[in-house]
């Protein structure tokens, strides 16, 4: 029976769209089908390098070339292969000046299965620039050519500051210390983290350039390291580690310095090679004047896959998580392509690679782009919309930083949908999902979430509970298709609306991604 409801759903995709008053709202049962293919067990979770991904981004591309879509991957056709490398840790020697040393762990290598390097110590305490909240761990220090180490802990920050930036810090030690030329970073933790991420595999992609996102830079190697690894780099260096320690644990200020001695580390990986594909699709605009600038829709194709060994129900279908937001998107897409006059800037369809291995495919766009990134004035993200109630609100994360939630709560006001403020600060959502890659490179993006209205809050937190990156997140939950389509009738006219601006949206002024992302562009007022 999957069978032929797979070939069914497939058979949609060569259905051709005819424009009438039927076709100005999104459809239930369009956005129905796109779900129930995607998440059905025949795509086995599209794992990235299964063969459910590989047929996932088939379809995608098929019901692109329906919607009279073009090819905007490379080399002039839909997909954006990317190369993966899984690398894990096979054998590794450490010394400090001259002497053997434990408690370090040299994490997996994605660019040599080989490697040996000398090179000398510099302390930059908590490891971040957060110049503007008076922490700047690279202030009048060098680290060029040498191996940075760093406490995992994050300082005092202004109370009240927006919880996306603390979130932000904490990810972005690795290309901090790139950016400053460290060819390391050891980072400094408890013994269970340093255990647990020394012995994490690390998966990164690997561009034709020998570039990759897992060693930044000319970062050569990373590492974590436990208390008693920390006493060592700190002997001789005049400061006692324990009391920087509980520095750390109070938030407070942190000097850099350089350790005495130098390192010595031999280590190799294993690897595993895996490819998935961006799959990306463009609509022209219609207005001369705007049509070389683009607006992104955006959405993750991937899902966790099977996992082998598990008992019982083992295939992470990712129904709402993101099959919901592919199906979005597609929608949205159709909504296009029957009224094509409405998009004055081009509207680019990304399908997106290993969003659930970090953020890799919307990275490997953002540094590897098929069209000129400054030309692209806006994200808008689909991940995880909860159609499973009503909805009647939305939050747009990301929306305090730039004016594209003004977008928002235009487009929602044209359908009776609310925009409101972002009710899990605590989950720093908006560094989280694709998004974000974008607004790294300087784009105002946001990702858009059913809001906690009308019921909302019961569902999502039942749904982070119980099925979030669970087996649950299938096609057995309640799904509300007509709230799924009003979502993306949402998303096409708030896209609608950037691509008909005449203005491009802007960062907000004192913003602090704006000024460090973005810095010298114009800006709004908030």
């Amino acid at each position: 029976m999957r069978l032929i409801l797979a070939a069914a759903a497939l058979a949609l995709t060569a259905t051709p769209a005819f424009a009438n008053d039927a076709e100005m709202s999104a459809s239930a049962d369009e956005v129905r089908a796109h779900v129930e293919f995607l998440a059905d067990d025949l795509l086995e979770g599209r794992g990235n390098g299964q063969r459910g991904y590989d047929l996932a981004a088939l379809y995608v591309a098929a019901h692109y070339r329906s919607l009279g879509l073009e090819p905007a991957g490379d080399n002039g056709g839909w997909f954006q292969d990317i190369t993966f490398r899984r690398a894990k840790t096979t054998g590794q020697t450490i010394e400090l000046n001259g002497e053997e040393m434990d408690g370090v762990y040299v994490r997996g290598n994605v660019l040599a299965d080989r490697m040996k390097m000398d090179a000398p110590l510099v302390f930059v305490g908590y490891g971040l620039e957060a110049g503007p909240y008076g922490h700047d761990s690279y202030a009048g220090i060098d680290v060029k050519g040498k191996i940075a180490v760093a406490i995992n802990a994050m300082p005092d920050l202004p109370k009240g500051l927006n919880s996306d930036i603390p979130a932000h810090l904490g990810a972005s030690r690795e290309a901090s210390a790139a950016k400053h030329g460290a060819v390391g970073l050891i980072t400094i933790g408890n013994d269970r983290y340093a255990s647990f991420f020394g012995q994490r595999e690390v998966t990164g992609w690997v561009d034709q350039e020998g570039r990759s996102n897992a060693l930044p830079g000319d970062m050569k190697v990373k590492m974590v390291a436990n208390g008693k690894a920390a006493d060592a780099l700190f002997a001789g260096s005049g400061r006692d580690f324990d009391e920087l320690r509980d520095a750390a644990r109070e938030g407070k200020a942190l000097q850099s310095f350089d350790l005495p001695g130098t390192i010595s580390i031999t280590a190799t990986s294993e690897w595993e090679e895996f490819t998935a594909a961006n799959v990306v699709g463009k609509l022209p605009g219609s207005d001369e004047a705007l049509d070389d600038e683009y607006v992104v829709l955006s959405a993750h194709l991937d899902h966790l896959g099977i996992r082998e060994g598990m008992e019982g129900d083992n295939i992470f279908n990712g129904a709402l998580d993101n099959a919901s937001g592919i199906a979005t998107m597609l929608e949205a897409g159709r909504l296009f392509a029957n009224n094509k006059h409405e998009a004055g800037r081009s509207v680019l369809f990304m399908a997106l690679a290993a969003e659930e291995l970090g953020l890799q495919g919307a990275d490997y766009y953002a540094i590897n782009p098929t069209v000129p990134l400054d030309a692209i004035v806006a994200n808008v993200n689909l991940d995880m919309p909860v159609p499973l109630y009503d909805f009647n609100d939305v939050t747009a994360f990301g929306a305090s930083h730039n004016t594209v939630g003004e977008a928002v709560a235009r487009a929602g006001a044209e359908i009776g949908i609310s925009l409101s403020p972002d009710p899990m600060p605590e989950q720093a959502i908006f560094t989280r999902s694709d998004h974000y890659k974008f607004a790294q490179r300087g784009i105002p993006s946001v990702l858009l979430f059913t809001g906690y209205g009308n019921g909302g809050e019961d569902e999502w937190t039942a749904f982070f509970a119980q099925r979030y990156h669970r087996a649950g997140d299938d096609l057995s939950q309640d799904i509300n298709w007509t709230a799924l389509a009003r979502y993306a009738e949402l998303n096409y006219r708030i896209a609608r609306q950037l691509a008909s601006d005449a203005e491009r949206p802007k960062w907000y002024e004192g913003n602090f991604f704006g000024d460090l992302f973005a810095p010298g562009k114009e800006r709004a007022t908030p």
